[in-house]
């Protein structure tokens, strides 16, 4: 997918590198409306990376049935290894979405981070370095979506 912003150019998006817990799932289970949007998203060409310390131990199965590769890490290193595997799958190529304190790296190394508030909230430090705040984590899917949206939130 291809997305020019006037302002900032164009932006080849091959990579939506999603984080877990208060992001597509809350007390560990998967938000029920982000499935669709998952497969949608996967069937426009975007590889869809959950990038999580899985907090409550339920990715694998709560995630069994969607397109998505999924990388889970301890927690003592959350932060650096979400934008470690955003800089190996390429920064200018990615998109990301969170809420947590340990998203802010991988939403500075992303071209085009969002964060969403969700029913967990989301960290302040965070929300100063992504590009977009979106409501709720189906706002933000929808915006990958229909990317006219980004373009007219982010044009310079």
């Amino acid at each position: 997918m291809e997305i020019n912003i006037p302002g900032r150019g164009i932006i080849k998006i091959k990579n939506l590198l999603l984080d877990y817990n208060g992001t597509i799932a809350c007390d560990g289970k998967v938000i029920p409306s982000v499935k669709k949007r998952i497969e949608a998203i996967n069937k426009a060409g975007i590889r869809v990376h959950l990038v999580t310390a899985d907090t409550h131990g339920t990715v694998r199965t709560q995630c069994a049935d969607m397109p998505i590769e999924i990388q889970i890490f301890d927690n003592s290193n959350a932060a650096k290894n979400k934008r470690e595997i955003v800089e190996k799958l390429g920064s200018e190529n990615s998109i990301c979405i969170g809420n947590g304190f340990n998203d802010g790296q991988m939403f500075e190394a992303s071209s085009i981070s969002m964060i969403v508030m969700g029913e967990e909230g989301c960290s302040a430090k965070s929300l100063m370095k992504a590009d977009i705040l979106c409501k709720k984590i189906e706002d933000a899917l929808d915006l990958i979506l229909k990317p006219t949206r980004i373009i007219a939130t982010l044009r310079g």
